[in-house]
This record gives C-alpha cells, structure tokens and sequence, in this order.
C-alpha cells in the first residue's frame, strides 16, 4: 500500500501535465483550421517529374 504513495501524486502530475499541454494547444490557435489540413493532406502539389533524357543532358 505504501507504493500508493508514490503512484497517487504521480498519476495526478501527468493528469495535470496533459491538461496544461491541452489548454497550451488551444490557445496557440492548434484547432484553429481543421479542415485545412484534411485539404492539405490530399493536395497534389508535387510538380511532375522531369523526363529521363533532360536529366541526362543536364548532368553533361
């Protein structure tokens, strides 16, 4: 029972370390624009590739 001691005062510490980094989060503005990064996330922004015989005359 003793170990109680320890693990009491332990879990409330964490509980209230993910509180302050929750509270810390919402203020920063984290939640801010959700749907902007589901868009993000499937954007395709990449531009194509270059064709094999550019690349070929670019390193001579």
């Amino acid at each position: 029972m003793e170990i109680l001691v320890i693990l009491v005062p332990l879990a409330l510490a964490l509980g209230l370390a993910g509180l302050v980094a929750f509270l810390w989060s919402l203020r920063s503005g984290q939640y801010d624009d959700l749907d902007g990064a589901a868009w993000r996330a499937i954007a395709d922004d990449d531009p194509p590739p270059e064709p094999q015989a550019d690349l070929a005359q670019a390193k001579r």
